[in-house]
């Protein structure tokens, strides 16, 4: 068995689309994939009745506030028309639609117009700041997204607009009665000291978070080996991914990254009772 459990389509950040996803992973030989697309679970209803070969796992990535931080859960096996996830996921594209209006604005009065035009132009379902980021590369505003979230869309941005995302316990709920499994996504990409990414995760857990990314795409040996720790330590399931948007980003191709070693494959999330993928 061959797993990648996070992974985005153009439906969110991602550059392609889900068919170009399923057969990527065909080629890279994987048995089960996930895509998990922010905010969105489009790429799984429209792949659902075309897969030969590959268990494609119902799946998504949920954007929620943690102490002014944003975090992600990811959630596995669920059931994606629970009216409970659809609701939730409503409510944060919205919310998406909303920041980049507020962000377009802010930017018109700089100068710049067009933000909006060109996201509706886009396949995309859910907006993320990285699309701002190509639109400001593309007109020449900043050379590279780099520059665009330095001076633009990050929290001292001159475009900066608030996220308004769900809470932590919210999107934990939302994927448990969606009959899921929650996954704390690449924790040690969180800038939080040891001490507050520990606390992180002990909130998740006590929320009913079941497990954590262990290992992903272009991950430091050293955070490897202490998330492994962590999640051992802590009882939950470990996870893997790459966390793939773009077949350019050679670092972080489908199925690309560490294995989990013999102590996590003891807890690795496919021994889940919830696991039925």
């Amino acid at each position: 068995m061959k797993i990648d459990l996070h992974c985005h389509s153009y439906l969110s950040d991602g550059k392609h689309s889900p068919e170009f996803l399923l057969q990527r992973a065909r080629e890279n030989e994987i048995s089960h994939l996930a895509i998990t697309d922010h905010d969105c679970v489009a790429g799984y209803e429209q792949l659902n009745r075309s897969i030969s070969g590959i268990k494609l796992i119902p799946g998504v990535e949920i954007s929620c506030d943690w102490e002014k931080l944003e975090v992600h859960v990811i959630g596995l096996c669920l059931d994606v028309a629970h009216a409970g996830l659809q609701d939730l996921l409503a409510t944060q594209q919205q919310q998406r639609r909303l920041r980049m209006q507020e962000m377009d604005r802010k930017l018109q009065a700089l100068g710049t117009e067009g933000l909006w035009q060109y996201l509706e132009s886009l396949p995309c379902i859910a907006y993320t700041r990285s699309h701002a980021a190509d639109f400001l590369v593309q007109q020449g505003v900043c050379k590279n997204r780099q520059q665009a979230f330095k001076s633009h869309l990050g929290k001292k941005g001159r475009i900066y607009a608030e996220s308004g995302w769900c809470t932590l316990d919210t999107a934990v709920n939302a994927i448990l009665a969606a009959g899921g499994i929650a996954i704390l996504a690449h924790p040690g990409r969180y800038p939080l000291s040891k001490r507050k990414l520990e606390a992180l995760i002990d909130v998740f857990q006590a929320a009913g978070g079941d497990g954590m990314e262990v290992s992903y795409g272009n991950i430091d040996p050293d955070m490897r080996q202490r998330l492994g720790a962590l999640a051992i330590s802590k009882q939950l399931f470990c996870s893997a991914g790459s966390d793939f948007h773009d077949s350019d980003a050679s670092w972080t191709d489908l199925g690309k990254y560490p294995p989990l070693d013999l102590e996590t494959k003891k807890n690795a999330i496919w021994l889940h009772p919830r696991w039925h993928c």
